[in-house]
């Protein structure tokens, strides 16, 4: 049963359902099929983010989560994590809600570090320190930077993405390796590419192709991870991302493992997410995800770099485009309109 304060946190906290359609945000509609894969993780993210700031405990809001299609389950995962960041961040009540939902759904830990980038964006930043109290993990704390990029790109288009804006006082989440700031930004600001150019690769590509060249990698890197795990192409759109990114294959396959690992563990594989590691990768969704779990460091530092930067490297050093792991493995159809992700 929700509370009367429950509810109205959920009213006062919980952005427009409208804002997260592609002709709000201005993003094209190119097919049934991409709209319908876009616009149900926005939609998912919002139900989740209702979840969150409305239940009393984070153990009720991942039993209830728990509860979702599966193939949707992990942006509602993402949303709540923003709201129970908020909650941690308010000084009101307690600030371990992000703590025990990781403890509560820990399946979905790299989704729920994201999420609590999104509540960054929407704090002032007096009140940064409370919502990032359960973001403890030293390397995956950059992740929660990645999540603030893709709320910036996504909800202030024109400025970070047309503009190629770079925030001169970004959230500090670590006293340490400030210059990998901005890189951990732009690889959120690189999954949002792909809901901002409607799921085209081409379209994303050429997005990229306008950033400085210094940006790129980890612009391909956040599209190599959107395309996998947020669906929305076609294999045979997936290998023209492939192609036109080939100067970045190690970044896209990178950004496409990470995808599969977070896929993985959450234990909601598709067939769309199959085809994106195949297609980028040359690999199986377990075999990335396993190269995943191997290479992941546990140190903030590792020989004076960001242990996280130390982790992508190695996956990329181990990832090499190629044809598809296995060719009757294939996206969904370009007349699907129902979202798979």
């Amino acid at each position: 049963m929700v509370s009367a304060l429950g509810g109205l946190r959920r009213r006062i906290l919980t952005p427009d359902a409208r804002q997260a359609t592609l002709k709000v945000r201005g993003f094209p509609a190119r097919n049934p099929y991409a709209a319908a894969c876009l616009e149900t993780a926005g939609a998912t993210f919002l139900a989740g983010f209702g979840v969150g700031a409305e239940r009393g405990t984070a153990a009720e809001t991942a039993a209830l989560l728990s509860e979702i299609d599966s193939g949707r389950r992990g942006f509602a995962f993402e949303g709540a994590a923003m709201a129970l960041a908020i909650r941690d961040g308010l000084p009101i009540g307690h600030n371990h809600h992000v703590t025990d939902f990781i403890t509560a759904a820990n399946e979905h830990l790299y989704m729920i570090y994201v999420g609590v980038g999104w509540a960054l964006a929407r704090l002032p930043r007096r009140l940064h320190r409370g919502a990032l109290a359960g973001a403890t993990d030293p390397v995956l704390r950059w992740l929660v930077l990645d999540g603030y990029g893709f709320h910036q790109a996504y909800f202030d288009t024109d400025r970070y993405v047309k503009q190629q804006y770079v925030d001169p006082t970004p959230p500090l989440v670590s006293p340490r390796h400030l210059d990998y700031v901005p890189h951990a930004i732009d690889q959120g600001i690189g999954r949002a590419l792909w809901f901002v150019s409607g799921a085209d690769p081409a379209a994303a590509c050429t997005l990229i192709e306008g950033f400085r060249a210094d940006r790129r990698p980890d612009l391909f890197a956040g599209l190599g991870l959107a395309a996998t795990y947020a669906g929305g192409a076609t294999a045979d759109e997936l290998a023209t991302l492939r192609d036109r990114a080939s100067a970045y294959r190690r970044e896209v396959g990178q950004g496409a493992t990470f995808a599969a690992e977070a896929r993985s563990r959450a234990r909601i594989v598709q067939p769309n997410t199959e085809a994106a590691v195949a297609i980028l990768t040359g690999s199986h969704v377990a075999d990335a995800a396993a190269l995943a779990i191997e290479t992941r460091p546990v140190h903030l530092t590792i020989n004076g770099r960001p242990g996280f930067e130390v982790w992508r490297e190695r996956i990329r050093q181990r990832c090499l485009t190629a044809e598809p792991a296995d060719p009757t493995v294939s996206a969904a159809p370009e007349s699907t309109a129902k979202a798979e992700s």
